[in-house]
């Protein structure tokens, strides 16, 4: 079994706490489903955002949307101008059998536009 990394981005429309905990949790599910992964495979997780969202921790979010006992890390985004607005960013360390080209990352909503390069 080899560990691996998974990237996922999704934006909400306003600083609300209940978008942003719907979003991620959102965020949390495509990406452990669209791997074939339950939240065992999870070694740990850092979750971003981007400065103007402060209403809540994405990491509690996570915690909430079924990642119970993973160990997990909210951080702030650098604020680089021009750059994408109220974006929430996770990047997962699983175990997994998937070769790393096969690894799926989830970009959500307006972060879709991230990562044109990914089927979304």
């Amino acid at each position: 079994m080899a560990v691996r990394a998974i990237r996922g981005a999704t934006q909400v429309d306003a600083d609300e706490r209940d978008q942003v905990l719907e979003a991620t949790a959102e965020l949390v599910r495509e990406v452990l489903t669209r791997n074939d992964l339950a939240p065992d495979d999870l070694i740990s997780a850092v979750l971003t955002a981007t400065p103007d969202l402060v209403s809540e921790f994405p990491a509690y979010a996570a915690r909430i949307a079924g990642l119970a006992d993973v160990p997990l890390l909210s951080a702030t985004e650098i604020a680089v101008p021009g750059a994408m607005p109220r974006v929430i960013r996770l990047l997962a360390h699983v175990e997994t059998d998937l070769p790393r080209g096969s690894v799926r990352h989830v970009y959500l909503r307006g972060a879709a536009g991230l990562r044109t390069d990914l089927n979304h």
